[in-house]
Formats: structure tokens, C-alpha cells, sequence
């Protein structure tokens, strides 16, 4: 039974490397999404408005034993776009969630997105969890349909279950993949060419 999140590995395809997230990503990830309100409309943290501020986020995401978290580096470039992580292992049904993920601007709508969602589901299910569960803001219907997207089958909704920034309640809808479901919808997903937009 798979019960603990995975060890921190470097995954990478054609367009996309994910590493352990670092200090050293910062440089790269301030400037591709640093400051945007929209780039972080949906996280639980304040925008970040210069490096250290997002250094400081970064480390508290490194530091907390409940995340994996990957910087998300474009081959093309060399340079980290963005972060995504694997979390909340409640370890009795043997799933694992993505999320805590964000882009910059600068690539929504490419190909970015998709192949780090077959990176991270291709290695969960060859570590042997059972489902992947993807949740987000009942608001955020940008991140709702680049999930469908992605395969995502609609689960539930929980209601009232965290509070945003501003004070006011968060409903949470929450998609889940499981491991036989996953061929067919990857198969779709290269013949496609792997582009989707996310922002949570």
C-alpha cells in the first residue's frame, strides 16, 4: 500500500523538466509570474512582490512535509515558469493530489500544462497510487476545464471548506483519475499534442 508521498525526483519529457523545487528557481520564477495578480488569484498566499517575498513562500512549500513541490522548467528555454506539487496522501485509499500549481503568463495555452500533468500522473501510477485527485476554487472554471481536459472525472464539491484571503468561503471541486483510466485519456492527450491551460 502506498501510504507516503514519493521521494523528490527529477521528470522530464520533450517540452517540460520538473526538479525539486530551490532557492535557485527564484531568479526565473519572479520573473515569470512574480507580482501578477492573476497568476496567483487562486492561491492561498499573498502576491508575492519581489523575490524574497516569494523566496519566502518557496521555503515554506520545501519545508512543509505534506508537499513534494517541483519547479517547472521549459527545455526550450532553461527556465523555471512556474511550480507544481504532490500533496495530501491520506494514505487509506492510496491516491495522491497534484496541485499548488502556477504558470506564468507566458505560457498559458501551450503545451506546458499537459505534459506536466502526463510527467506527474505517469510517475504516481508507476509508484503504484491507486487515484489522483485534483482539486480547486468552485470559481476558478479556467482550472475546472483544463482538468476535464486532462481526464479529471467531477467527484464532489466540498462546500464551505476553506476561506480565501479576503475572508470570504472557498468551495472546493474536487476530480480524481484513477490508474485504469489513465492509458485511454493519455493516449488522447499525446495524440492531441498535450495543450491545455491551467491556472488555480
Amino acid at each position: 500500500m502506498t501510504t507516503k508521498l514519493p521521494a523528490p525526483a527529477v521528470l522530464e519529457n520533450d517540452v517540460v523538466r520538473l526538479e525539486p523545487l530551490t532557492l535557485d528557481h527564484i531568479p526565473d520564477l519572479f520573473a515569470a509570474g512574480g507580482g501578477d495578480e492573476e497568476v496567483w488569484r487562486w492561491l492561498s498566499v499573498p502576491v508575492p512582490r519581489s523575490a524574497d517575498e516569494l523566496a519566502k513562500i518557496a521555503r515554506g512549500l520545501v519545508s512543509d512535509d505534506k508537499h513534494v513541490p517541483f519547479a517547472v522548467v521549459v527545455k526550450e528555454s532553461g527556465r523555471a515558469v512556474g511550480w507544481t506539487t504532490y500533496g495530501d496522501v491520506p494514505g487509506f485509499d492510496e491516491s495522491i493530489e497534484i496541485g499548488w500549481t502556477w504558470y506564468g503568463r507566458a505560457v498559458w495555452r501551450t503545451a506546458v500544462n499537459t505534459n506536466c500533468k502526463l510527467l506527474l500522473i505517469d510517475h504516481a501510477f508507476g509508484l503504484g497510487y491507486n487515484r489522483v485527485l485534483l482539486k480547486t476554487d468552485h470559481l476558478n472554471l479556467r482550472s475546472q476545464n483544463a482538468i476535464k481536459r486532462i481526464g479529471g472525472l467531477y467527484e464532489g464539491t466540498l462546500r464551505r471548506h476553506r476561506k480565501r484571503l479576503d475572508g470570504t468561503w472557498r468551495d472546493t471541486v474536487c476530480f480524481g483519475i484513477l490508474d485504469e483510466e489513465w492509458p485511454e485519456h493519455r493516449a488522447r492527450l499525446t495524440r492531441v499534442g498535450g495543450v491545455a491551460e491551467d491556472r488555480r
